[in-house]
């Protein structure tokens, strides 16, 4: 009896010991991945790309109940889901990392087509429902994500801006923290948009697609950032805000993004502004996106704790 005891406190400890390097094993050899996948819509009826860029504990044993914030990631027009990977946001990202200068999150970045992320003007393509109905349920039930707005922030660049602003804005009782770079803001719809849609400029058939040819100025206010912080301005003040703009932006947004930090301190919401040199690019984008990063690590953080 004492020598059978012996031997299964023995395999018990072999077994304990190869487990704990197993463990530590997978935990050495973990590494950030991106999880490109393909959603069919029903809504859109048509399939979406998104990829889900998962931190290396993600996928390590020790970490297998853990849940995790989650952050929303729009790209700007011409862009996909793809990104964030091609335009080295995500090495930004892993860098901070490195640098313990950022905790580990979920980043999810779906495909936005041309849609400014809301629902067309003629209903054909609704983008905006697809987003909030199922895309957004459908990643928080597949991936470990951590429950509460708190834990839930959306960010974009460009279109992707003007995305993230809207839909944070539209719906503040989803959202923790919103920020955004060299957002596509503008408080009118530009001039001569629907002319230059009949003759054939790409940006203005893009923007006819959305709001309508002509544009429809009552829908285009009913999805304005704008209008969408005085109309729900009381949440609003309960959520982190965060954005930026180059002074030399060649559309003009540091104009945009000036009238809604004017218009968000008339409102009394706390926020954070900067304007800084630099145009509307990749390069602008990669000077600042560290910025947005860990004003969204801050606002996890302080969820966690």
């Amino acid at each position: 009896m004492i020598i059978r005891n012996v031997r299964r406190s023995r395999w018990a400890l072999r077994i304990g010991i190869f487990l704990l390097a197993f463990s530590a094993a997978a935990t050495i050899h973990a590494q950030e991945r991106a999880d490109c996948r393909v959603f069919h819509s029903t809504v859109l009826n048509s399939p979406v790309r998104y990829c889900v860029f998962l931190p290396a504990s993600y996928s390590t044993l020790a970490a297998k109940a853990r849940r995790y914030p989650i952050l929303y990631l729009l790209h700007g027009l011409g862009g996909n889901e793809q990104s964030m990977a091609v335009s080295g946001e995500w090495t930004a990202l892993q860098d901070l990392r490195r640098d313990k200068k950022a905790g580990d999150f979920l980043v999810v970045a779906p495909d936005g087509w041309d849609t400014f992320y809301i629902n067309s003007r003629d209903g054909m393509t609704r983008y905006g429902d697809f987003f909030l109905h199922e895309f957004l349920p459908f990643v928080e039930r597949a991936y470990r994500v951590q429950p509460g707005r708190a834990a839930r922030g959306i960010t974009g660049f460009s279109m992707g801006g003007y995305g993230a602003l809207r839909i944070a804005f539209a719906h503040p009782e989803l959202f923790g923290a919103v920020s955004a770079h060299s957002a596509a803001l503008m408080r009118d719809p530009p001039a001569g948009v629907n002319a230059g849609a009949s003759s054939g400029n790409l940006a203005a058939r893009i923007l006819t697609n959305v709001f309508g040819n002509p544009i429809d100025v009552a829908f285009w206010n009913l999805n304005s950032p704008f209008v969408l912080a005085r109309k729900n301005a009381a949440m609003i003040s309960r959520m982190k805000i965060y954005f930026d703009c180059g002074t030399e932006d060649s559309y003009g947004f540091y104009s945009g993004a000036s009238e809604m930090n004017n218009t968000l301190d008339a409102l009394k919401i706390p926020h954070e502004f900067h304007l800084y040199p630099g145009g509307h690019n990749v390069s602008y984008l990669l000077a600042h996106r560290d910025a947005s990063f860990q004003f969204h690590v801050r606002i996890f953080e302080a969820a966690r704790q």
